[in-house]
């Protein structure tokens, strides 16, 4: 297991923070979720995977996302 050091510098590798000051709420959003796919196709790519296998997994988490997602439950947590 990786200790907290190494866990601190892989995230400093692959996590871009999105700023918050200057944006609407749904810009800001939309920026969060653009930065974090990028952040994780480029682990990916580090990883190995090719082009391919990168769009194929991200598509396929992006559908059973929306897929599972239900307003009326997700209204009724918050």
């Amino acid at each position: 297991m990786a200790n907290g050091g190494e866990i601190d510098s892989e995230i400093e590798l692959f996590v871009t923070e999105f700023p918050k000051k200057g944006f609407s709420i749904v810009d800001y959003l939309q920026g969060r979720v653009h930065f974090a796919l990028l952040d994780q196709m480029k682990l990916m790519s580090k990883s190995g995977m090719s082009q391919k296998q990168i769009q194929e997994t991200i598509m396929n988490n992006v559908a059973e996302i929306v897929k599972n997602f239900d307003p009326q439950k997700e209204s009724k947590s918050s």
